[in-house]
């Protein structure tokens, strides 16, 4: 373990980990762009990135992680990128699926990911039965998902059943995220100041964090750092805390 990795996992307060963290992966591009590479080799390096998060999330105890992986935009980028992406997203869960498993890691998927190959969907369907009764981690990839598609996709579903009357608990009952908790801490990757229409219910009290690295550089000291800078947050959801 580097020096400064050292430093840094000492300042870690594990009892003031957020429950749930939930990544905005952003940057693969523009990594790849800075070493003269297409945007499919930054996407590659960038699963790698997801792989060493989620370990390292489980070896931290953190319960709950979310990954934007695509979002409903991203059907406008070229073919050949989506279908990079696709077979990356196959593969991610044909070699990970068993070790998963064995970590005892619980695999959901928020968005419409009936829209994907047949292949994808396939794989999505059998990683989401296989670890169905797993719970030492939730892992939720949100694949072509879109927060405010996510909401009506929820108002028209409680329509639908009938529901005469509707308050904030029902309508989190309606979204994909429903059997998990809103997410404590939100980690955009690249620099990138926005939400790009991720979880816009979930994310109320969230706190966010938004650091320059390019997402396949997020390694283990980028998540330390983000923790210890959500560990010092004043989290007062609208109370005042009295000084001492």
């Amino acid at each position: 373990m580097k020096i400064l990795e050292k430093k840094l996992e000492k300042q870690l307060e594990p009892s003031k980990f957020p429950r749930h963290i939930a990544f905005i992966i952003d940057g693969n591009g523009r990594w790849a762009k800075k070493r003269d590479k297409i945007r499919s080799y930054g996407h590659k390096y960038g699963i790698k990135a997801c792989k060493t998060t989620i370990d390292n999330c489980l070896r931290l105890g953190i319960k709950y992680v979310s990954m934007y992986g695509f979002s409903t935009e991203n059907w406008n980028r070229p073919q050949e990128e989506l279908d990079t992406l696709f077979e990356l997203f196959s593969n991610f869960i044909d070699t990970e699926l068993e070790p998963m498993l064995k970590k005892d890691i619980k695999f959901i998927v928020s968005g419409d990911y009936s829209k994907f190959p047949k292949k994808l969907v396939d794989a999505v369907e059998y990683a989401v039965e296989k670890s169905k009764n797993n719970s030492k981690m939730v892992l939720n990839l949100c694949i072509n998902y879109g927060g405010r598609p996510e909401i009506v996709r929820a108002v028209n579903s409680i329509i639908k059943e009938g529901v005469k009357e509707v308050d904030e608990k029902t309508i989190s009952n309606y979204l994909y995220t429903a059997e998990i908790p809103d997410p404590d801490f939100i980690v955009r990757t690249s620099g990138e100041q926005r939400l790009s229409n991720f979880m816009l219910w979930q994310m109320s009290y969230a706190e966010l964090y938004f650091p320059k690295t390019f997402w396949p550089d997020f390694n283990t000291k980028e998540l330390y750092k983000a923790l210890i800078n959500y560990s010092k947050r004043n989290r007062r959801f609208g109370a005042i805390k009295e000084s001492k």
